[in-house]
């Protein structure tokens, strides 16, 4: 009689309380209740209605029997405790997926921290059905858990590290989901695709996966590339080695033939009257071109890199626009670009990056200048067929 009204509560629970409770979800426009009815948290919970049928009536037929009614009342309560903590579980799963669809979870993860709450519940868990195993009451058994507190510790230690770096992570707001950080020292150079209670997987850029555990954001150092994301922009910093050799002062010829480049017209012709005025007042002595102010080739090259670029549509205006002279070295004199794109997609980014220097390089020798590199074969073999003529 007890396992057929306990097929029948089993029947009834699943086939009129949750379907009549699926019929409810499916008839709101609340997306949160799907999600939980996805989730199967109400299949579970119905499977604790037939072990409590039976834990409150298996006295009737068995009265006299106190040993079999003890261990069936055992096993019906674990029963009900593992299906609860199923149950618990499931919830936990449905309110991280109700979380996940808003954009705020995106900067404060909190799968940590269900993370945390699954391994207490499961804790708790543990403690009752092994105190209804030893017919001891869970308070003895927690107050016994002080002399196991460093095994407890050493056991789960990755737990309550990445605990710990997950509120120190969230507070600050150190990383977010979809955030691209580079920490070289475990190869991870890429997008983060999950914040978990132990680990952060980075997707790289070449599909990889890389895993790394969660304190090590707190314990070491790594760079985020979130503020590039955000400003707008995406910096070009690249320099172009001049031959020091070639760079001299211009010359009547050089600045008349430079007047007809678009980019520079008005501007030579300002300086140009500059510095004839300049050297009038100091009445400068023209026959050695070291007197007075003077144009420079590598100067007016400066100069049309920086108009070129400020007429680019891709390249940001409002954030920092340099062409600027670094220290000479043996390599030559570098002009730096420093300037940002308005494009931050990768594959883009680099497009507009070849595009400028692919002009750039072009240029060069328009302005009697010359691009450094350091001799190659075929230099070599011009050397020494000179040499043997």
């Amino acid at each position: 009689l007890i396992i057929i009204l306990s097929f029948l509560a089993n029947y009834l629970s699943k086939h009129f309380i949750v379907k009549g409770l699926t019929d409810v979800v499916n008839s709101t426009k609340t997306q949160w209740d799907d999600v939980i009815l996805g989730k199967k948290v109400f299949n579970r919970l119905a499977h604790i209605v037939p072990a409590l049928v039976i834990y409150y009536s298996i006295n009737i037929p068995l009265e006299g029997f106190i040993l079999v009614i003890s261990l069936i009342k055992g096993a019906a309560l674990i029963y009900m405790i593992f299906m609860a903590n199923l149950a618990i579980n499931a919830l936990l799963n449905a309110c991280l997926g109700i979380y996940n669809t808003y954009e705020i979870s995106n900067r404060i993860p909190i799968k940590g921290f269900i993370q945390v709450f699954k391994i207490i519940i499961y804790f708790i868990c543990f403690i009752l059905i092994i105190s209804i195993l030893v017919n001891k009451t869970p308070i003895i058994l927690f107050s016994s858990l002080g002399a196991l507190t460093a095994v407890l510790m050493f056991i789960f230690k990755d737990p309550i590290l990445g605990f710990i770096a997950g509120i120190q992570l969230s507070a600050n707001q150190m990383v977010a989901k979809g955030d691209w950080i580079s920490m070289p020292k475990y190869g991870a150079d890429g997008n983060i695709i999950d914040i978990a209670l132990t680990t952060v997987k980075i997707q790289n850029w070449d599909k990889t996966i890389t895993t790394i555990p969660t304190y090590a954001l707190i314990t070491e150092s790594f760079k985020n590339w979130r503020g590039m994301s955000e400003s707008g922009g995406r910096r070009i910093k690249r320099s172009i080695n001049i031959d020091i050799n070639t760079i001299r002062f211009c010359t009547e010829e050089m600045l008349s033939r430079f007047k007809e480049i678009h980019y520079i017209s008005d501007y030579l012709k300002k300086t140009e009257t500059e510095t004839q005025v300049y050297n009038q007042k100091l009445d400068v002595d023209h026959s050695n071109l070291v007197n007075g102010r003077r144009m420079t080739n590598i100067g007016t090259f400066r100069a049309y890199v920086e108009t070129y670029l400020r007429n680019q549509p891709m390249i940001n205006k409002e954030m920092t626009f340099l062409v600027r002279q670094l220290a000479p070295t043996e390599h030559g004199l570098p002009i730096e670009i420093y300037v940002f794109s308005k494009v931050q997609e990768w594959g883009e980014y680099e497009n507009i990056q070849a595009n400028i220097f692919d002009h750039i390089l072009a240029v060069v020798p328009e302005f009697d200048l010359r691009v450094f590199q350091d001799p190659s074969g075929r230099d070599f073999n011009k050397l020494t067929n000179n040499f043997n003529s």
